[in-house]
This record gives C-alpha cells, structure tokens and sequence, in this order.
C-alpha cells in the first residue's frame, strides 16, 4: 500500500485547473508512450524550446547567472541556461517512465560517488535518523524515488503548488516508492517524528521564502531569503544534515549520487545566531553544487526575490 501523502491546497479546483491538469496528464501519457530514449530527446527539445521562446523566463535565468558568475561571458551565461531548460525537459521525461523502475533496475540508472560515505549515511540514519539537504537539481524526483526503491524510503516536506489538481499528481507520482510528501507549511512535527522513528528526511532548500517564512543568509555573496529548516531540525534532533545531489552526466540518463561532507551544525548557545550561520553554511554547499554542475540547477527560480528591507527589488 502506498504511504500517505498530503496536499496543502483543498479548494475546489477551477476550470482553469482543470485545463492545465489535462494538459500535464497528456504530456506525461505522451513521454510515457514513447521509448525511453525518444522521450528523453523530446524532453531535451522541448526545454530547448522553452529556453529559446521564452523570453521573460530567459531573462530571470541570465540575470541571476550574472549574479552568480559575474566572471563568465554572456555566451556562456546563455549556455548554461539553455542546458539547464534540456536537463528539465528530461526530467519531466523520466518522471514519466517512473512506473518501470523497480528495487531490480533502477540501480542501472545511477552510480553512488562514495559508496562508503553514502553508506554512513544510511548507518546513521537508522540510529539517529538523517536530514538530506539538496535543491531542485539534476533530477531531483529520481532522488527520493530510487532511494525508496532500494529500502530507504524518504519523507519530504513539499511546496503545495497552485494547481492542486496537479500538486496531486505529484504526490501520487512520488508514493510507490514510499515516499510521503508532506505540505511544507504543517510538517515540522511529522519530519520531527520522521527524525526520531530513524527515517531518511530531504529538504529541497534552495527556494526564495517569503519574509516570514525564511532567514536571510548569503548564496552568492548577495542575501537570499533561505528556509532555515534544515538547521532547526538539526539543532532540534540531533540528526546530521548530509548534502546530497543527484547529477546527470551530460545528455544521458545516467546520473551520479555525489555526497559532500556534513553540514556542521553551529553550537554556540544562541539559538538564533547558530540558526543563522548553520543556514549560512547550508546555503554555502548548494553554492559549491550549483557552481561545480551550474548546468543542472533551474536558474529562471527567482531565487533573490525577497529582499531585506530597504532594498529595491532584484526582479
């Protein structure tokens, strides 16, 4: 039986909701049609399209480029972007192949960096439970997904989207591999009892919060308005914030598992300031991935929408 999921939105959908929401059925019966390796071509032409048409996406993607790598040419700014569209468009392809993997096959799909720190870190999980921090990145779906394949089911707290017609979708795309999502505004409890039954927890945290939501804390040497979740949990459990990234090689649908060393949590005796800087060094690790595989992160996010007071608006 799959485990339970919860959406965060339980309005009546609209008619509009309704239109979208076929739309994305269609478009997943259709890469779920087509052979894998078609679909994963379709996909990538399809974000190539979306790269090159849409113009005021394109533009958020290059200007936070900017920000992020003020050294690189403006060719290369527009190639990283482009590349990160044809990573989405494979995304959404291999989403759509999800019901074929199985605990047999999907290992075929990806490569652990460091088996041995990886392995830890499921050690650890089972005696103290894990927090995974890691973004919308690579294929961040096939993630959580295999993992749970392989016995090692993950619990996530998930941004409700507008359409919950379609934030359905996702959830019950996510629960045959055991995964429960959990709506991001109601699941601290639930991801503390996750913690303390000794369970895999992930936080996609490289999302713009709003004022009262998030803490700011550098990405980029420029403020971002950051969840600080991962570092409250930590600081609340005990458990170990462990980076991980699930990066694709090239244009293939093989993928590496890179694990970077643990987050050290800040012990000072000042909760507020540990917070903080414990959510400054979370921030500095998303930073090393997006700058190590700048190609797989989705740069038209508004990633500095919110800005401390006082500043003008970055978008």
């Amino acid at each position: 039986m799959a485990p339970p999921t919860a959406t965060g939105d339980t309005r009546e959908p609209t008619t509009r909701d309704r239109v979208e929401a076929a739309f994305v059925r269609a478009a997943f019966a259709l890469f779920g049609a087509l052979p894998r390796g078609a679909g994963l071509r379709l996909g990538a032409w399809i974000g190539e399209l979306f790269y090159r048409f849409d113009a005021r996406n394109r533009t958020v993607a290059i200007k936070n480029l900017r920000l992020a790598f003020p050294d690189r040419s403006d060719a290369e700014l527009h190639e990283i972007a482009r590349r990160s569209c044809r990573n989405l468009g494979r995304l959404i392809a291999e989403v759509a192949h999800f019901d074929e993997l199985n605990a047999d096959n999907v290992e075929r799909f990806f490569t652990v960096d460091d088996p041995e720190r990886w392995r830890s870190c499921l050690d650890r999980a089972a005696e103290t439970g894990a927090i995974v921090l890691t973004a919308h990145f690579g294929n961040f779906e096939l993630l959580a997904y295999s993992q749970g394949l392989l016995g090692h089911p993950v619990t996530l707290a998930h941004r409700t989207m507008r359409n919950p017609l379609v934030d359905r979708m996702i959830l019950d795309m996510r629960a045959p591999a055991g995964t429960r999502s959990m709506p991001k505004k109601s699941a601290a409890r639930i991801l503390i009892r996750a913690l303390r039954q000794k369970q895999l927890i992930a936080l996609l945290a490289d999302q713009n919060q709003t004022a009262s939501a998030g803490i700011f804390a550098s990405l980029f040497g420029v403020p971002a308005c950051t969840t600080p979740g991962p570092a409250r949990l930590a600081m609340h459990t005990g458990a170990p914030i462990v980076p991980v990234f699930l990066v694709r090689e090239g244009e293939t649908d093989h993928h590496r598992l890179v694990i970077y060393p643990d987050v050290e949590v800040a012990d000072t005796g000042d909760k507020l300031a540990d917070m903080v800087e414990t959510t400054e060094r979370c921030n500095r690790v998303i930073e090393r991935a997006l700058t190590e595989y700048p190609d797989q992160w989705i740069w038209f996010h508004k990633r500095w929408k919110t800005r401390p007071p006082g500043e003008p608006k970055f978008y």
